[in-house]
Order: structure tokens, then C-alpha cells, then sequence
């Protein structure tokens, strides 16, 4: 009762216009989209074709067999997922995140249920891809950690935000870059110093956004090389 009555005084006297559609956003727990972009956004229901390894969307009717799309064939992690695809309110809720420390109650929504449709298993300790000193000291916060700590709240699986680290500041990734370009901004980018915490952990790795995968397969190298057993890797968008 108290969240519909909030809503509408929100409408009236705050009203909030959609980051995707300028629409109004009529619920509080929508954040930055409204309620048609959420709908129309793309999420993963566990009936289309992604790949089985990194999670790449490949269609929107399931496969009989399990596939592989092989772009991935040589990335550390054992295996990636992700919300949904980085279109509309997820994509507008990843770049909201790199600016403000903040989730709506969807979102969140959306990303517990799907870390538990991921169903990865054995984990035993999450870790949120790193910042490099210089982007912290900028945002004044990690996105990658504020999602993680939503996965450990529900989980009650430890997180560890110190022993993986960003030993170079990288360049941000840009929309044209390919695939070879983005391996070579992160290479050597991370390590892990503390590694009597890692080895024989099974890993969540948790990032905003997946886009080539080449990070978050650097940052499963050197955690592997620390000697985590698995790294597994869980984000809130899938770029396709």
C-alpha cells in the first residue's frame, strides 16, 4: 500500500522520465527505466540457444544438444552468464552504474533470479572484477562490487574485494575496438595477491557487463594461476 501511494506522489511531484524512452517512470523499484522498457528488454528465461561456455545469445529457441559458439575457446573461465542482453534498460542500468552507487528493486530482482537459474556449482567465494586505483578514486566506488555484495546478501557466500587486483590503469573499452585490441588493453592487467586465499576456491566472478570477454578472462588466468579450481563468471548484461 505505502510503495502504490509513494509511487503516485512520485508521479506528481518528482516525476522521472525513462533513460531509454523519456516515458515517465511510474514505479519507484523501476530506477531509471520505466515499466514498457523493462518489459521490452530482453531478458534470459533459460529457453533460448546461448553458448554453453560464455554465454553468448545465439538464438531465441533452445538447441536439443548443448552448443558452443568457439569464440571462446581459449578464455580461463569454465563458464559465463549474464541477465540478459545489453540492450535497453539493462544497457541504461549498466552505464546508470558507473555513476551512481545505486539499484532499483527490479533490477536487483532480475539479478538474483538469474544467478540462481545459473546454478553454478559449488561456489564458495565471490569476487567483483576490479577497479584500477585511478577509475576508484574517480567514481568513488566499484559497480562490479556493488552487484557482487547483492549475490552475497542473498547467498550468504563470502566476498573477497582485496586479494584480485587491476595492477595497470587500462583504457575503457570503446564500442570499436576488436576483439584482439581488447585482449591486449587488459594483458597482464591483473593479479592476485593474496593467494592462500584463492587456491582450490571456486570462483564467482562478478562484472556489469560481459562484451568480448577478454577481462573477465584475464582476471580468471590470474586467479587460476593463484590456484582457484573454478571461475565461474556472472554479469548483469551480455553484449551480442
Amino acid at each position: 500500500m505505502f510503495a502504490k501511494i509513494y509511487d503516485s506522489l512520485l508521479t506528481i511531484v518528482y516525476p522521472q522520465a525513462c533513460q531509454i524512452c523519456a516515458g515517465s517512470v511510474e514505479h519507484s523499484a523501476d530506477g531509471i527505466a520505466c515499466r514498457v522498457c523493462w518489459e521490452s528488454t530482453r531478458i534470459f528465461s533459460g529457453s533460448e540457444t546461448i553458448c554453453d561456455k560464455c554465454g553468448n545469445f545465439l538464438s531465441d529457441s533452445g538447441a536439443p544438444v548443448t552448443t558452443f559458439c568457439h569464440r571462446c575457446d581459449e578464455h580461463f573461465y569454465d563458464a559465463a552468464r549474464a541477465v540478459g542482453i545489453y540492450e535497453k534498460a539493462l544497457a541504461a542500468s549498466v552505464v546508470n552504474l558507473k555513476t551512481e552507487n545505486h539499484t532499483g528493486a527490479t533490477l536487483r530482482r532480475f539479478f538474483i533470479s538469474a544467478s540462481h537459474q545459473s546454478n553454478f556449482p559449488g561456489v564458495n567465494l565471490i569476487i567483483p572484477v576490479p577497479l584500477s586505483k585511478k577509475r576508484f578514486h574517480e567514481r568513488g566506488f566499484n559497480q562490479a562490487a556493488t552487484l557482487a555484495e547483492i549475490i552475497a546478501r542473498e547467498t550468504k557466500i563470502e566476498i573477497d574485494d582485496a586479494s584480485l587486483t587491476r595492477q595497470i590503469h587500462t583504457p575503457m573499452h570503446r564500442a570499436g575496438m576488436d576483439k584482439k585490441a581488447r585482449e591486449l588493453t587488459v594483458k597482464n592487467a591483473f593479479a592476485v595477491k593474496r593467494s592462500e586465499l584463492i587456491k582450490d576456491r571456486t570462483i564467482l566472478l562478478v562484472d556489469d557487463v560481459f562484451t568480448s570477454g577478454a577481462t573477465v578472462s584475464s582476471c580468471a588466468k590470474a586467479l587460476k594461476k593463484a590456484g582457484a579450481s573454478k571461475v565461474y563468471v556472472f554479469t548483469l548484461a551480455r553484449a551480442v
